[in-house]
């Protein structure tokens, strides 16, 4: 299948400190959900059901790689269930925890794909498994301390984060840091915007790195709730630009709320998903003047998991599959089609792929608060939505 979006031209458009990605779109479901009867029995390949949610693109990506892995794999048939972004992942989680409870297996959903959230939500419940590199070799490839940062109940096989979005026609040199770019919002009253973070990942990474400005560094990587005792100051700093954001404080729903902003000139400059940006300068949505930046310290992001269901009876099949994600041919059409970043390190990507990320694989931190995300939100709406 011809890719879209070749790497090359989307680092010639951004010059950014990392080019990554976030998916959002609709499509359908590629083939039956209903589970199969032993391979052994029936002669058929062994099967397993793997559920995924996101964008079109996120299923086109799927609809590649599931014939290149079968093609490898004639004995292994794997059933796709692509949610439509916006439906709701969450009755699929609570499906895999009640099949759980009630004690009936899987509940007909082997494999996983979502967030940091239910990767947490689900260590904590007791549904994911356990995973090592003696089952998946290629699980040596993903940088261990992102492994060490899920407890290795997850596969993270591809990753995102946001970044600064402006307007070149207005602004020839963005903020380059947090500092800056606070300075920056003062100094140009009502000249950004970043969304409900309650609405959109965009603006949620901004809340949230603004929060954790001041605290250690390990402070993004644990979910302890005594850490919110030391939100006060990054909440201080929200409220005080308040009244230098977007209509002195209106804050838009969703992540193409802040994009239809700086795509109408209301606003120059926003955080925004890469790939967002990425699609809509691709398709003639966003004025070519559009541009992006990464700021130091990077706006948090985190990679896209593969979780396996504890209660699976497909775990040899589903290894296989894995293992095949992590290998360097899919990681290079999980970079083609998703405008991303690999969910491998890049020492074990082809040169040609390495040379294209020649500068802009700096930058990008990861997050993994658990439940204090949700906390953050509703203590943005009282003290600064309400302000």
């Amino acid at each position: 299948m011809r890719l879209k979006k070749p790497l090359l031209s989307l680092l010639t458009v951004v010059g950014l400190s990392v080019s990554l990605l976030a998916g959002c779109g609709n499509g359908s479901e590629n083939k039956s959900t209903s589970t199969e009867g032993s391979a052994a029995a029936s002669g058929d390949p062994a099967s397993f059901n793997f559920y995924f949610t996101g964008s079109q693109n996120v299923k086109d990506l799927w609809d590649s790689l599931e014939p290149m892995f079968e093609k490898q794999h004639p004995d292994i048939d794997v059933k796709l269930v692509y949610i439509p972004s916006g439906t709701g992942a969450e009755p699929t989680y609570d499906r895999i925890v009640a099949a759980k409870t009630a004690g009936k297996g899987s509940g007909d959903i082997d494999l996983y794909e979502d967030s940091i959230a239910y990767v947490s939500q689900g260590t904590k419940d007791g549904i994911w498994t356990q995973l090592n590199a003696d089952d998946i070799p290629n699980l040596s490839k993903v940088n261990a301390e992102t492994m060490k940062d899920v407890d290795n109940f997850a596969v993270p096989y591809r990753s995102s984060a946001v970044v600064l979005a402006y307007d070149s026609s207005k602004i020839s040199n963005p903020p380059t840091t947090l500092d800056e770019l606070l300075e920056w919002i003062k100094a140009n009253p009502e000249q950004f915007a970043y969304n409900d973070p309650s609405t959109g990942g965009s603006g949620s990474s901004f809340v949230q790195t603004i929060v954790y400005k001041d605290l250690p560094e390990e402070d993004i990587h644990n979910s302890d709730p005594a850490i919110m005792e030391k939100w006060d100051g990054g909440f201080n700093t929200l409220q005080e630009i308040g009244p230098y954001v977007y209509g002195q404080g209106i804050y838009p729903k969703k992540n193409q709320g802040t994009l239809d902003l700086l795509m109408n000139g209301e606003v120059s400059l926003i955080p925004a998903w890469s790939d967002m940006v990425l699609q809509q300068l691709n398709e003639g949505l966003l004025p070519d003047t559009i541009k992006m930046q990464q700021i130091t310290p990077g706006f948090n992001g985190g990679p896209t998991y593969l979780m396996v269901n504890q209660e699976s009876d497909k775990k040899e099949e589903i290894n296989e599959f894995l293992n095949f994600v992590l290998s360097p041919e899919a990681q290079e059409v999980i970079v083609e089609k998703m405008n991303g970043f690999p969910g491998i390190e890049l020492s074990n990507m082809s040169q040609d792929m390495q040379d294209k990320f020649d500068g802009v694989a700096e930058g990008f931190r990861t997050f993994n608060i658990g439940d204090l995300g949700t906390e953050i939100n509703k203590r943005w709406q009282s003290d600064v939505a309400a302000q």
